[in-house]
């Protein structure tokens, strides 16, 4: 394989702070999800898992379905109207913005990532309805008053915000740094806001998903870890969590034509809210 993406027509473009030899989680997951936006490595890489973990396919796919369903939820049951969703990844169907919008146009929503190429594709392809916005922030993760502070330019955090937290906070090894970004983070989002979290898991298929992130691990672009449900919990410890709890993402109010409820995925996931 050469280092350039499949088709020049649909290529990322290269850009100073992006190595295109090193595997992205954000373009392994695109890959896994059918798309183009993606290198060579990334490619090889995301074969080298799911040589050993096939169901990771699956996983990708539950996962983004869950955040169709709690997006919707949200805005037309909760009554959300402000979404900020960090660990953005490459932007795909049924994106936050475009879920809450076509609900309600007035919808606000804020991306935060920290690869250049997700908030390049994100500014160019994420285009949100006139009535509301779609703002997008360069920060990461472990900086959780920078992107507060950032954020607000776009959100009103004096009323309700939905943090979306799906496939980031595995990259945060340390769960209490975890647990205290996650705490600060809500910390200052008011009362009747909800957190949304997405988290690999060991749980189902034990050692074959312990393998394949040993295999990201030895050569990706950041480590990450797997948790299992009872430590997912402590995320939301102090906030009201809806049903049916930390669950696999195909089974969180599974809709008819939904991937296979009856199948558990290696994503689990939940949805709190802020009392």
């Amino acid at each position: 394989m050469s280092d350039e993406a499949s088709s020049p027509d649909e290529a990322p473009v290269p850009h100073a702070k992006i190595d295109p030899t090193v595997a992205h989680s954000a373009r392994v997951w695109n890959y896994w999800l059918g798309g183009k936006d993606n290198f060579a490595a990334d490619r090889l890489m995301g074969e080298q898992i799911l040589a050993v973990m096939p169901a990771l396919v699956d996983s990708a796919r539950a996962d983004r379905a869950f955040l169709g369903r709690a997006v919707r939820h949200l805005v037309g049951e909760a009554g959300i109207r402000q979404f900020l969703d960090i660990g953005t990844g490459l932007p795909t169907a049924d994106n936050t913005h475009e879920v809450a919008q076509a609900i309600d146009p007035r919808c606000r929503v804020v991306y935060v990532d920290n690869d250049p190429i997700v908030l390049t594709h994100a500014r160019a392809l994420l285009v949100g309805a006139p009535e509301g916005a779609t703002d997008y922030l360069e920060a990461d993760l472990n900086e959780p008053e920078t992107i507060l502070e950032r954020a607000a330019a776009t959100l009103d955090l004096a009323r309700p915000v939905a943090l979306m937290l799906l496939g980031s906070l595995n990259f945060i090894v340390d769960t209490g740094q975890a647990r205290s970004v996650v705490d600060r983070l809500m910390a200052g989002l008011a009362s009747g806001s909800h957190l949304v979290i997405a988290h690999p898991t060991a749980r189902v298929h034990g050692e074959a998903m312990i393998e394949a992130v040993r295999r990201w691990n030895e050569g990706g672009s950041a480590p990450m870890t797997l948790r299992d449900p009872e430590e997912l919990a402590g995320f939301l410890e102090g906030l009201e969590v809806l049903s049916p709890g930390v669950v696999s993402c195909s089974r969180w109010r599974p809709e008819p034509d939904d991937f296979d409820a009856r199948q558990e995925v290696s994503q689990f996931c939940a949805v709190a809210r802020k009392p």
